[in-house]
């Protein structure tokens, strides 16, 4: 109880209230209305909401304690971000994230849902660590890669219901370059 605190948040939760983070507690203790730290990015943030999940009901509940697992709102964090009380400035060590396998060029099939194509890609970003975004700088391609193609077609179908954008997908462009390999002889005379 007397020991600093230290959280890690490890699933993130879209919900009609905002963003439902569930956090591990390690050592010390949770309480509302104290302010955490995220060790992360530095921010503090104040407990206004701590509640403890039994299958899809919310308990409210004052402290949280070592070893609890609990989920609070309005907390701006990604997944595997470690928190504090401020005393402390240890990051715990996130889990392994193997490399990508499968990547798919995708783009809104309609311009105007820009907009909420990069809050999707944003918000899944920060929930699944096995999710990588990028913009090819030579074909301007929006690119995700991820463990497979089932995961990227999961994304994609979130992307449909969740933010209405539809998406077209498919194989990433590769741009072409030609380059002298070798030396040649010639004989030419320009006239």
């Amino acid at each position: 109880k007397d020991d600093p605190l230290l959280a890690l948040a490890f699933k993130l939760e879209e919900t009609p209230f905002g963003q439902l983070t569930y956090m591990r507690v390690y050592q010390g203790m949770l309480k509302k209305g104290n302010q955490i730290v995220n060790v992360n990015d530095g921010k503090k943030i104040k407990l206004a909401r701590i509640v403890r999940m039994h299958s899809d009901e919310m308990e409210d509940i004052e402290e949280a304690h070592a070893g609890d697992v609990v989920a609070m709102f309005g907390i701006d964090c990604r997944s595997m971000d470690t928190f504090s009380d401020g005393n402390l400035n240890l990051a715990m060590s996130s889990m392994f994230v193997p490399d990508a396998v499968m990547s798919l060029a995708i783009k809104p099939a309609q311009t105007k849902m820009q907009n909420n194509f990069a809050k999707a890609l944003n918000k899944f970003t920060k929930e699944d660590p096995t999710l990588r975004v990028r913009v090819d700088a030579e074909t301007k391609e929006t690119i995700i890669s991820g463990m497979g193609e089932l995961h990227l077609e999961v994304y994609i179908e979130r992307m449909k219901r969740e933010y209405n954008v539809e998406v077209v997908s498919g194989k990433p462009n590769v741009n072409y370059k030609e380059t002298i390999t070798s030396k040649a002889t010639f004989d030419w005379l320009h006239k």
